[in-house]
């Protein structure tokens, strides 16, 4: 079936986590105050960020607190009241794949890379996943769960035809589906990125993934030829707006041009969900403008090391 739009959503839940409360009419609308860090209240404007931390040689590093993290929204260093870690969240994960005419000669090793990937990840009674398949239109073959046989009966019954809606597959996901409360959302996107028949556009799609604080990686397949058939080029169509799309959300995107990088980048992707921090505070700006504000996050006393975030995140309006 078709996945259905929830209209009015991007009105309550933005890339910020607001904790909603009654409207204040315009007349008496109060002016804007810096919120005491100690003191949540209703419609206080928080934000909940996913950071990988990584050391020189590219392994995530385990054990930070709170105080470890420096957060600064458009240069304002900001006070962090938690850092949760994966053993503290469930993962809701979203896995899109391409079924498009483009993709015909990969898409069966994309079904068993995807279902080995799910084997690997979810953990039953704990995590949730769904599957959705796009090519001229974006369909949820699976809805969230924790059963790998639904998972796995969704992904092979996918065959290819029609055109590329990559950008509506991740703005109605995020818009629809990764509105899930307290949990470690990310999507994995398997295309050749080149999208022809969108009615969303990639800086809509990265706009509401960062909304809804959902990490997209990227797998890219343009490289592969036939994966193994013949080689692709590095620069083929589709593989910036995939980075970009990626880089701007806080994830990653991957190039395979063998079968071998397609797998060893669905477990570089499992590791580093496993890996995520969960970094929260209580924004010093607490204005409703609708404004995009950069977020910049570095690690105290842990020499080496570099994180990966999301840029930034638009403000909700009044």
């Amino acid at each position: 079936m078709k996945i259905e739009i929830i209209r009015g959503l991007a009105a309550v839940v933005l890339s910020a986590a607001v904790i909603s409360g009654p409207a204040i009419p315009q007349e008496r609308k109060p002016p804007v105050k810096t919120p005491d860090p100690d003191d949540v209240t209703l419609g206080t404007l928080a934000v909940n960020l996913p950071v990988l931390v990584l050391d020189k040689h590219g392994q995530s590093v385990s054990g930070l607190q709170p105080d470890n993290f420096e957060v600064k929204e458009e240069g304002v260093p900001q006070t962090v009241r938690s850092v949760s870690t994966e053993s503290d969240l469930p993962l809701a994960l979203g896995v899109l794949m391409d079924c498009s005419n483009s993709v015909r000669p990969k898409l069966k090793f994309e079904q068993e890379a995807a279902m080995n990937f799910l084997d690997t990840v979810v953990r039953r009674r704990k995590d949730q996943a769904l599957f959705v398949a796009f090519n001229t239109t974006v369909e949820l073959l699976q809805d969230f769960t924790d059963d790998l046989e639904a998972l796995r009966k969704a992904i092979y019954s996918t065959r290819a035809s029609g055109s590329t809606s990559l950008y509506d597959a991740i703005y109605r996901v995020c818009e629809e589906k990764m509105h899930t409360g307290a949990a470690r959302r990310a999507l994995i996107a398997i295309s050749d990125g080149e999208d022809n028949a969108s009615e969303h556009t990639l800086d809509q799609a990265i706009d509401y993934a960062q909304r809804t604080e959902t990490v997209v990686y990227c797998l890219g397949t343009a490289n592969a030829g036939g994966f193994g058939v013949s080689g692709g080029v590095w620069d083929a169509p589709g593989n910036k707006e995939l980075k970009k799309l990626a880089d701007e959300t806080g994830g990653k995107a991957y190039f395979p041009s063998r079968l071998i990088e397609l797998e060893r980048s669905f477990a570089e992707i499992g590791r580093e969900l496993r890996s995520l921090y969960v970094v929260f505070y209580i924004s010093t700006n607490q204005a409703r403008d609708g404004k995009f504000r950069e977020i910049d996050v570095k690690v105290r006393h842990a020499s080496g090391t570099r994180t990966r975030a999301k840029r930034g995140y638009a403000a909700p309006r009044s």
